[in-house]
């Protein structure tokens, strides 16, 4: 008998240098339902036991802009549905039978005041186990999922840790999202919880997880992240804005300018960006539909400070990107 050997769409995404950075993006305005994991279907916002009346209230949320995902934990009471707007930071109570006048309200702007049940403290993590959708997440999302949470319980920051249905970007499972401050990571190992949970305690993005900042186009984050490491490899924390970008000899080249401040010190850099075309798999559900399909990424490909910019050690720089980058005096 011939044996089948299982593929995994986020094993050959690791295995063909598919890039983290450049696919941070994620909605801003977020609604979060808690809904029991084992009756969830493959889309992120349906559940097998789900009445059509609240399936259609929250199609017609979704259309208006808001992202809605299905939550759980547990200890989540079935029937009693935990609702969370995010990044209002607000939580509501909500019994089922109550769920469709919860819906209509929000969606009219009304008062939501009797099902409230206070403000989300601290972070709010949610970690994709939607095997449904894509069996990575399960492989991969729920292992990571109960290792953060047990992590999460020896903070001393508060914490708060849901899985979730689908994320983006089931072939960089495991995938999370840490709210509200929209950072999104992949490909994460049970060595890099403790630190990325200390970073976000400290109030940075987790950078070898990080996938990028979710409001800027892909070659942004990919200048974001390739400043903020930059940054890291001289033992400076700050924060970065990405300002513009201009075409150096093609499209598949962009120069972004990045302005960085961390206490006294400010500068701005400018980072080559690098397109190319990546042949690959999405999901494992392409595996036995549509085949691999090109995709574009982006990658930085050299970093120099802007014109009369000093380094944080006081010189002008060129240098390689990445963290460990090799850097020399500029010439110019």
């Amino acid at each position: 008998m011939t044996s089948i050997t299982q593929r995994f769409c986020a094993e050959e995404s690791l295995a063909i240098d598919d890039p983290l950075v450049g696919t941070g993006t994620h909605a801003e305005r977020n609604l979060l339902i808690s809904w029991p994991r084992a009756r969830w279907q493959r889309s992120m916002r349906r559940a097998g036991d789900m009445p059509e009346d609240i399936s259609t209230e929250i199609e017609a949320i979704a259309a208006g802009g808001r992202r809605v995902n299905l939550i759980h934990r547990r200890e989540q009471p079935s029937h009693r549905h935990c609702l969370i707007l995010m990044p209002e930071c607000l939580r509501y109570d909500v019994p089922r039978d109550e769920l469709p006048a919860f819906l209509q309200a929000l969606q009219a702007g009304a008062a939501l005041a009797r099902w409230a049940a206070g403000r989300v403290e601290g972070s709010l993590i949610l970690c994709c186990t939607h095997g449904k959708k894509d069996k990575c997440c399960a492989k991969f999302g729920f292992r990571t999922y109960r290792a953060i949470a047990e992590a999460a319980r020896h903070q001393s920051s508060p914490f708060e840790v849901w899985e979730s249905t689908h994320l983006g970007g089931c072939r960089l499972a495991a995938s999370a999202i840490v709210f509200p401050q929209l950072h999104k990571y992949g490909r994460i190992g049970f060595d890099d919880i403790p630190l990325l949970l200390q970073a976000e305690a400290e109030g940075r993005p987790y950078l070898p997880c990080y996938r990028g900042a979710s409001r800027l186009a892909p070659v942004e984050q990919c200048a974001q992240v390739a400043a903020l490491e930059w940054l890291q490899a001289r033992g400076v924390r700050g924060e970065v804005e990405v300002e513009d970008s201009a075409a150096a000899d093609d499209d598949h080249r962009l120069a972004v300018t990045v302005r960085w401040q961390a206490a006294a010190q400010r500068g701005r850099l400018v980072v080559t960006c690098v397109a190319s075309e990546l042949i690959r798999h999405d999901t494992c559900a392409d595996y036995a539909g549509d085949g691999a399909k090109p995709a574009r990424i982006w990658r930085a490909g050299g970093i120099v400070t802007a014109a009369d910019e000093p380094s944080p050690d006081g010189h002008a720089t060129a240098c390689r990107a990445g963290g460990d980058a090799t850097c020399l005096p500029r010439s110019d």
